[in-house]
């Protein structure tokens, strides 16, 4: 990616300083999850044949009486820091282009704050294992930069533009918060339970979606570079439920997906990376759809 390191973005709340112990749980809106979590509750779901994600709607507080964790913040990551802000602020003024041009919705900004270990949110605790999510009740995205060092040591997903697509891809909910997509679908998972894991697919295929409308933008300006594309497929294929589930069990059960196949998370982000249309982005349109998309 072409990009030159600067100040810091002021949409950033670093509460690196500030991160440590306290409570999780989840309030009337839950978090996205991330990859450590999705794991974690897979393992759990598959163990106890029972959907766990189901819960993610409400609970109890639970406190960890952890202390606070503070830590210097190293040259290299405050490089990272630097790219955070700029992929951030670039995400942002694309939306604040593309959104009333497209949908005649206004575009405001969401907040992304950087904590380390553990922080307080509207959706609950944010934990580092859950990775970064954003949470609709307080629009803000919440990530532990730890997390890059999984996705490319663990996921095998390495290079900033694979980083660039994931904070794409979490502002993609703010937008879909925007459009009044994630209250509805909110709203859809009270009335059909049955449903919450389909619509969590569809939800989450369409923020990738979205993400590559910001990657579409980014070509066009010359600031993601073509060699860069390949990296941000191989971060959508790293997080797809069915490579995350046989990397933690061994085996493949698709009706607990809540993001979507490697296949079909590949597919979407190069769709919006195409078109740069929000009106390509309509994961819910029909099962069709889903189908022609599925391994």
């Amino acid at each position: 990616m072409r990009w030159t390191p600067g100040g810091i973005s002021g949409d950033i709340e670093d509460e690196r300083d500030n991160s440590g112990g306290g409570g999780f749980g989840f309030g009337g809106y839950g978090p996205h999850l991330g990859i450590g979590g999705t794991i974690i509750l897979l393992i759990l779901s598959l163990v106890f044949r029972t959907n766990l994600f189901r819960f993610f709607g409400g609970g109890a507080t639970v406190s960890t009486g952890q202390p606070a964790y503070h830590q210097p913040v190293s040259a290299g990551e405050q490089r990272e820091t630097q790219f955070v802000s700029f992929v951030l602020d670039d995400v942002q003024r694309t939306w604040d282009r593309v959104l009333p041009e497209q949908t005649g919705v206004p575009y405001h900004h969401a907040t992304l704050v950087l904590y380390r270990n553990s922080f307080p949110s509207a959706c609950g605790m944010a934990q580092t294992a859950t990775g970064p999510f954003y949470c609709p009740a307080d629009e803000k995205v919440y990530i532990d930069l730890g997390f890059y060092d999984e996705l490319r040591e663990r996921f095998g997903a390495p290079g900033e533009f694979a980083q660039a697509y994931v904070i794409a891809h979490e502002l993609g909910h703010h937008v879909q918060k925007l459009l009044g997509i994630e209250g509805k679908v909110q709203q859809l998972r009270q009335r059909e339970p049955q449903e919450a894991n389909p619509l969590s697919v569809r939800l989450e295929l369409q923020a990738d979606c979205f993400a590559g409308v910001w990657g579409h933008s980014g070509e066009q300006r010359d600031i993601v570079e073509q060699a860069d594309v390949p990296a941000g497929l191989r971060a959508a294929a790293a997080v797809g439920d069915d490579r995350l589930q046989r990397m933690a069990t061994g085996h493949v059960s698709p009706e607990t997906f809540t993001h979507g196949s490697s296949t079909q998370r590949v597919h979407w982000f190069s769709r919006g990376l195409q078109s740069g249309r929000v009106d390509g982005c309509n994961t819910f349109a029909s099962r069709a759809r889903d189908e022609e998309t599925q391994d």
